[in-house]
């Protein structure tokens, strides 16, 4: 990716704009008439002659802010390259969901909003790392083929500007959530509709709540404060500490809803392996009982690390699962899958450091709450359900049981509070300091969790893309 400095890529000016490029353009100059030719990074090769970066250009805005609402002057960067630009097939295909509107390319497009110092000179330019982050973005987006929805949290795990994460000034905003951008509606192009998702930088205080109870919950929560980024959002590196260190009676609150309806998270993406146990393996402790390998129904995962979406209702379909947006089908749904069922006897999950925190969420504010889990990954899922779930393939005569790739645990009523109980360890202690591996076990249901890192030749396989 290369930066350019002019006024507007010169290529850009000497042919027509795509279709669809063009409709976005005209949405973006209804906010800013004055800036027909504004600052942009674009692509040297383009993603579609074989190049690595799949945002065609990323333009960047002045934005004057709104001083009525206390809205400072910002950067506003906008990508185009994931939805459909040119409706000729060569990055895109053409939806076929079915839907009676049909979405361009993936749907949507990024964008993020970047506070301007109080004291930057009037021709300041802006800084090109958010356009270098939504380019990483979009990277994930292509590889994965998964959707970004707002309300979506993505773990980041350095500073959002690329600073060393080893710098005694490093930054705290480390994290993402994604909100529907403030001012750019979804957008009618001649190959389907596109929203705007808008790149919020978090803490990590923030991004571990907005886990536990819920993305959108926790954006409202930063839209009180203009410290906190205000109506629209808008992210200062410079910002310290967290909205509920800001706001300590929200976080008690939290905890209160949590206590009484649980979280809306249904899953997020996580290395993991699984391991099929003879029956009674667990009832004494000899190596020889876990199955002979000729008969040893074992998978492993390597995937990235960024959160699945929340489903609208609790039962488990075999067309969604894990979802916020009805577009969303089954990751699984494959000609090439098995229907059948395989049941196990018992079931051996070993799941990522990173992950671990998210087992305690799993029981305690989901599975407690009569609703499921997933741990997700790009070719495999684990779901842990509880006994009410409708729609399963498991039950308490087959409490665990494969289909395709999709591998579903039933956690019995009766098991649920020696779970949280423990699990309580997790939620207390961040993933550098667990002293792994760490085993969980019940012999009586023949079930066993480990916390332990991925065996290597699957890092080798494919690591975390965003993690």
């Amino acid at each position: 990716m290369a930066t350019n400095a002019a006024e507007k890529d010169d290529g850009l000016k000497r042919r027509i704009l795509p279709r669809g490029l063009q409709k976005l353009i005209e949405q973006c100059l209804k906010i800013y008439p004055d800036q027909t030719n504004p600052l942009q990074v674009t692509t040297v090769l383009k993603y579609w002659l074989g190049g690595q970066d799949p945002l065609d250009y990323i333009s960047m805005y002045h934005n004057p802010g709104d001083p009525e609402q206390n809205i400072p002057p910002h950067w506003h960067y906008v990508s185009f390259g994931l939805s459909d630009l040119h409706g000729d097939g060569r990055v895109h295909l053409a939806d076929t969901s079915g839907g009676l509107e049909p979405r361009s390319g993936m749907g949507f497009e990024l964008t993020f909003r970047l506070v301007k110092s109080p004291d930057a000179p009037p021709d300041e330019r802006p800084p090109t790392w958010p356009a270098n982050l939504l380019q990483s973005l979009a990277k994930y987006v292509f590889q994965s083929g998964n959707r970004l929805c707002s309300g979506d949290n993505i773990p980041w795990r350095r500073p959002l500007d690329g600073s060393k994460a080893n710098n005694a000034n490093t930054a705290d905003i480390q994290h993402m959530l994604i909100a529907e951008d403030p001012q750019l509606p979804r957008t009618e192009t001649p190959f389907g509709w596109v929203d705007f998702l808008q790149i919020v930088g978090v803490t990590g205080e923030e991004l571990e709540q907005a886990s536990r109870w819920n993305g959108k919950g926790v954006l409202n929560l930063l839209r009180k404060d203009p410290a906190t980024g205000g109506p629209w959002l808008i992210t200062d590196m410079a910002r310290s500490g967290s909205v509920f260190e800001q706001f300590p009676e929200t976080l008690r609150q939290l905890e209160l809803d949590l206590e009484k309806e649980g979280s809306d998270l249904a899953g997020v993406n996580a290395d993991f392996t699984f391991k099929e146990l003879a029956k009674g393996a667990l009832a004494v402790e000899v190596k020889s009982e876990l199955l002979d390998p000729e008969e040893d129904l074992t998978r492993s995962i390597s995937s990235c690390n960024i959160a699945v979406k929340q489903e609208p209702n609790e039962a488990i379909e075999h067309s969604s699962i894990g979802s916020t947006s009805s577009d969303m089908v089954n990751p699984f749904d494959n000609p090439n899958i098995p229907s059948r069922v395989f049941p196990l006897t018992g079931i051996e999950l070993t799941l990522a450091p990173y992950a671990a925190k998210f087992l305690i969420l799993a029981v305690k504010d989901r599975i407690r709450h009569g609703r499921h889990f997933t741990f997700k990954a790009q070719n495999m899922a684990v779901t842990f359900v509880a006994e009410s779930v409708t729609g399963s393939i498991v039950n308490r005569q087959t409490p665990y049981a494969v289909l395709g790739c999709w591998v579903q645990i039933l956690i019995p009523n009766r098991l649920v509070p020696r779970m949280v109980e423990s699990f309580a360890e997790l939620g207390t202690k961040s993933s550098d300091n667990l002293k792994i591996p760490l085993t969980y076990e019940w012999p009586e249901y023949n079930i066993r969790f480990i916390i332990d890192n991925p065996p290597p030749e699957l890092l080798n396989q494919q690591g975390p893309i965003l993690a």
